[in-house]
């Protein structure tokens, strides 16, 4: 981690700070003058030693829930930040270290096989154990008891509530408190990663919800249930910090929680800003208006551009996700998007070296998969990826073959005589902004018209308008949204549309590849399945993967033991130990 004067970057990370000297880039992308955000104190006084000790941060967006998992069913991900401003708010069994290794936080130990608080049975069901610390209290006082996560359970495993669940709730079978201090969960069968249940990662969102303050509102009327303001302005947690202010389209205060249950966070208070435009955010960060960022949001070419220039502060990037162009594979537009030819033939179209040298500065590779060469298990399956060069014959080969027709104009027409379109959609987003044009060119040289559309940000919360878009999506994800394409997980009206599955593929094959991988501990075994998945992804291109990037945090050098994150953890799990070192 860095701490003070010197940039942190993970082992082994093709994107490290010494590439970020790169002045490929230093001209694309010129930040306008700082903006007024509002501030609420002036961060170059940012607290003493004889005084109280604060600091600004800035999400990229303009969060409507404080809670992850409300907010990720909302489109997939509706706003930047809110899962690192959960974190600061609120408190899980375990948190996962930068190492990427569990740590107690509620609970008082990990379950292990071998500390017997993980127990394979007999008839092949499986039991987890977690005994709380003694007096972990809820932000307004009230002890937080087993009874809590028993309640969680049933939010989590409620299907008709618009809320992100966590794979590891379909192979619950039951969660009990044992006492007050204790929780039992039996599994239906092994699941590897039973430990994180009721913890926060990148992929598990379903944190202790305060019984005594939420349970009335869900027996009541559950179509109102995720509009309780104890899940926004009213938020009472378990975390280092506590809610104090909430402006909606400004700002949030956070003050330390004495009662923490890892001991009082060193900086008394948070202030975090939203902001939607990340140019504005880089503008009033190297203006000295704010200290640090949280969250996902800034482009390479930014953290280029502030690395080179901001001399009080640092880029903390990880070699984190891989952008791609996500297909739909229900009523798609055109039908044929989901023939595995026709999504081959515009891979095969794209020239995604020529992109990463251009936009990129060859800072990072092109991604044949979703698991980066940093992966640790990269090696034992990049002999199972399928992967695809730029050939623009080789793409009009493939749609002459499927009985497409080409025009006078150029542009293939299906046999309706239509011309062939396809919508790539985008949040606002520069760098992909600026590429949906390079799609739009390259696209046109095979004959294919794309059409680009930038998401409106009142949209972005539109559950429906999310999951039914109808060509591709631009994306990023991690490694670990290869068990997201389950077919149940499919975001449709039968579940509310939400569901972990964006591009709502539905193939029993690749279901039961997933079943197998969650259920099977022994690693060896593990990755031969995993093996065979990445094998059925890129063979069929369940996603057009363009190029793996970080995730650039920036952090003042006035703070210290702050960082970005690595792997499936996430950047606030040591808040309680920021301080303020300048």
């Amino acid at each position: 981690m860095r701490i003070g004067g010197a940039p942190m970057v993970g082992s082994g990370s093709r994107f490290t700070i010494v590439a970020l000297v790169a002045v490929l880039l230093l001209a694309a992308c010129a930040a306008p003058g700082p903006t007024d955000v509002g501030s609420a104190a002036d961060p170059s006084a940012a607290g003493t030693s004889a005084g109280p000790k604060s600091i600004t941060a800035a999400v990229r967006g303009d969060p409507r829930t404080l809670s992850d998992a409300i907010n990720f069913a909302a489109g997939g991900s509706s706003s930047a930040g809110v899962r690192e401003i959960e974190q600061l708010l609120h408190a899980g069994m375990l948190l996962l270290d930068i190492q990427g290794e569990l740590q107690p936080q509620l609970a008082e130990a990990v379950p292990t096989l071998e500390n017997g608080l993980w127990k394979l049975l007999p008839d092949g069901r499986m039991e987890t154990t977690w005994h709380i610390k003694p007096n972990v209290r809820w932000h307004d006082g009230t002890p937080l008891t087993a009874d809590d996560f028993v309640f969680t359970a049933t939010v989590a495993q409620d299907r008709s509530l618009p809320m992100a669940q966590d794979e590891a709730f379909q192979f619950v079978e039951t969660v009990e408190a044992r006492d007050q201090q204790t929780v039992v969960a039996t599994w239906t069968s092994p699941y590897t990663a039973a430990d994180r249940l009721f913890s926060q990662t990148t992929n598990t969102r379903n944190l202790p919800l305060p019984k005594h303050l939420l349970e009335p509102g869900y027996l009541e009327d559950k179509a109102t249930f995720t509009e309780d303001p104890h899940f926004g302005a009213a938020y009472v947690g378990a975390g280092p910090y506590r809610l104090a202010e909430w402006v909606l389209g400004s700002h949030l205060i956070l003050d330390a929680n004495d009662q923490y249950i890892l001991g009082r966070p060193k900086i008394d208070q948070i202030e975090v800003k939203f902001i939607l435009d990340t140019n504005t955010m880089v503008a009033n960060l190297m203006a000295g208006a704010l200290h640090l960022t949280l969250g996902r949001g800034l482009t390479p070419e930014q953290a280029i551009t502030v690395r080179d220039q901001w001399r009080e502060g640092f880029v903390d990037a990880g070699l984190q996700n891989t952008t791609s162009l996500y297909p739909q594979f229900i009523d798609s537009e055109p039908p044929f998007l989901t023939d595995v030819r026709f999504r081959r033939a515009l891979l095969s179209a794209l020239d995604r070296q020529l992109i990463v040298d251009t936009f990129l500065a060859s800072l990072v590779p092109v991604a044949d998969s979703v698991i980066s060469p940093d992966e640790p298990d990269y090696r034992d399956i990049e002999h199972q990826i399928v992967r695809y060069q730029h050939d623009p014959r080789q793409a009009m080969a493939l749609l002459d073959g499927m009985g497409l027709s080409r025009g006078a104009d150029g542009f293939y027409r299906d046999a309706a005589n239509r011309q062939v379109a396809v919508e790539v959609r985008t949040r606002k987003h520069d760098l992909r902004e600026k590429l949906q044009q390079v799609i739009v060119d390259e696209w046109a040289r095979v004959g294919i018209v794309a059409e680009p559309a930038v998401v409106p940000e009142q949209r972005i919360s539109d559950r429906v308008y999310q999951a039914t878009f109808p060509g591709f999506y631009f994306r990023f994800g991690g490694p670990d949204q290869f068990t997201d394409w389950r077919s149940t997980g499919a975001p449709v009206a039968e579940n509310n549309h939400v569901g972990r599955n964006p591009i709502r593929y539905q193939n029993p094959e690749y279901d039961a590849l997933i079943e197998r991988f969650v259920t099977t501990i022994p690693r060896a075994d593990r990755i031969a399945v995993l093996g065979q998945m990445v094998h059925h992804a890129t063979d069929q291109l369940l996603l057009l993967t363009l190029f793996h990037e970080p995730e650039p945090v920036l952090i003042s050098n006035r703070l210290g033991n702050v960082g970005g994150r690595r792997g499936t953890n996430i950047q606030a799990w040591n808040a309680h130990v920021w301080d303020v070192t300048g």
